[in-house]
């Protein structure tokens, strides 16, 4: 089969299965026995991340020579999960059960319930009044320095994440999937990996990491707004939870995080539960004073965690809706 004619021609069944992938990620999540025999896709791409950093990426070098060394690395990145992209994807074209690993990649590289889990493992400890055991776990999904975080700063930390993975993990895989296939699906995760790694505005990674950064901010531009338009309307589904004060929070603060797309389902995520999030945090880089967003109270509760949780279940369910009715379209096209 001409590749070219299966990418014009075979989207639609590019995409059922990226709908499979996405329940089988929802309904069995733990695999993890598979990789104490196979290491994980990101583990690999952190691997080579690190390895890279490594050799190219030393304080005795001068700011320029370590941006532009920053650079080649996000090229050879980029170049690698692009061309491996398209092996699984000629793969999965030309052999009868190419499919399979193709949906076995997909499947390990979804990480919706994976978050949906991290998140509520904050919200049991915090139930059970185990501090050390929040920060702990919340630890896992920020950036941020825990140690001192209070029951209330903990709650938010996990809201926050919440929501700007939801863009992250769930939005954006699907956005560039849609677009370009695996390929684009593997670059949206090789990008967004190297920024966690080496995208922080500290001495060892302002140049270096600069070109990651820019580059997982463009990625994200779209999925983010994106995200944060379906958490506005998951919350006319969810009950207490308020879609305008959502879609105005949004509106209006989405723009006044420090990052340029973490904002905005953080936002639409503060005002469909009527609380406050952001405002000044300290990370491993030091305090940084950002504007407060939505106009609820900052004591943020384990309820309101559960709320946020239903919210990001609703949207899931939402972003899947939206490609069984673009699938429906394509297939019913001339």
């Amino acid at each position: 089969m001409d590749f070219i004619h299966y990418y014009d021609h075979g989207k639609v069944g590019s995409l059922l299965l990226f709908v499979v992938a996405m329940v089988l990620e929802a309904c069995f999540s733990n695999f993890q026995f598979v990789f104490r025999y196979f290491r994980h896709p990101i583990v690999i791409i952190g691997n080579f991340i690190s390895f890279l950093d490594n050799k190219l990426n030393r304080l005795k070098r001068s700011e320029r020579d370590r941006a532009i060394r920053g650079f080649i690395s996000v090229v050879i990145v980029t170049s690698a999960a692009i061309s491996f992209g398209y092996v699984i994807m000629w793969l999965s074209a030309n052999h009868l059960f190419g499919w399979i690993v193709e949906l076995s990649l997909l499947v390990i590289l979804l990480a919706g319930r994976e978050l949906y889990n991290a998140v509520n493992d904050v919200r049991n400890a915090l139930e059970i009044g185990d501090i050390e055991k929040s920060r702990s776990a919340v630890s896992e999904i920020v950036g941020r320095d825990t140690a001192l975080l209070d029951h209330y700063g903990i709650g938010r930390a996990a809201i926050e994440s919440l929501a700007e993975n939801f863009a992250d993990a769930v939005i954006a895989p699907t956005f560039w999937y849609m677009l370009f296939g695996f390929p684009g699906l593997l670059v949206s995760k090789a990008i967004n990996t190297m920024d966690s790694m080496i995208g922080y505005k500290t001495e060892k990674y302002k140049a270096f990491g600069m070109s990651a950064a820019r580059l997982d901010d463009i990625l994200n531009l779209i999925p983010a707004r994106l995200a944060g338009g379906i958490i506005v309307l998951a919350a006319i589904f969810v009950p207490k939870a308020n879609p305008i004060k959502a879609l105005f929070a949004m509106l209006r603060d989405g723009s006044k995080h420090r990052s340029l797309n973490a904002g905005w389902p953080e936002a639409a995520m503060a005002g469909a539960l009527d609380i406050a999030l952001a405002g000044p945090r300290r990370y491993r880089s030091g305090r940084i004073e950002d504007s407060w967003m939505g106009n609820g109270s900052a004591r943020v509760t384990t309820l309101d965690i559960a709320k946020a949780l239903y919210v990001y279940l609703i949207a899931c369910l939402i972003n899947l809706g939206l490609i069984l009715v673009l699938i429906i379209l394509m297939a019913n096209l001339p």
